[in-house]
């Protein structure tokens, strides 16, 4: 059981209710509804991760690869479970999915590997001159910025599902770090 309430849109003010809502899959979501207890930081959550998947200079593919890596490497079922099928439908295959779920980059070109590396090195406070080098000989500034805020802002998601001990929602079953 949560750990923290999920709110319904009668408990939010009514300019908050869409916000407890996926834009993607049109109905409550578990992550929205617990940090609908506080409306405002929902709204400014949604807000930077909306930028995230817009602004972030990555592909959608690319971002996928990204939160994948990083929600693995954390242990995060929730956040995982929620991207497999964002991910596939981003061109990620289920070979691709499985290996990110086990720690294994091999299936992934040169650049797809840095990326996913570097994004790891975020997220786990590894970044060094050779690492950030690397991966900007690849993409801009303002697209490593992107990348940085993929990873950090999916890591601190995930901290928050983790704290609050949330579950899938009803109806649905973990997909596994191997999806296939």
């Amino acid at each position: 059981m949560a750990r923290v309430p999920y709110a319904e849109a009668s408990d939010v003010p009514d300019e908050y209710e869409d916000l407890l809502e996926s834009s993607l899959q049109g109905k409550p979501l578990r992550v929205y509804q617990s940090i609908g207890n506080n409306p405002e930081v929902l709204a400014g959550l949604r807000s930077f991760l909306g930028s995230l998947w817009t602004d972030s200079g990555l592909t959608d593919r690319e971002r996928e690869l990204v939160i994948l890596a990083v929600t693995s490497d954390i242990g995060n079922r929730y956040e995982w479970h929620q991207h497999v099928n964002v991910a596939r439908d981003a061109g990620v295959d289920d070979d691709e999915i499985a290996a990110l779920g086990a720690g294994d980059l091999a299936p992934f070109d040169d650049a797809e590997t840095t990326l996913v590396e570097y994004a790891l090195a975020v997220v786990r406070g590894e970044v060094d001159a050779v690492a950030h080098d690397e991966t900007a000989a690849l993409y801009d500034d303002k697209t490593m910025v992107g990348v940085a805020a993929v990873a950090r802002g999916y890591d601190a998601l995930g901290g928050m599902i983790d704290a609050f001990d949330l579950e899938l929602e009803p109806g649905t079953e973990f997909h596994g770090w191997d999806p296939r």
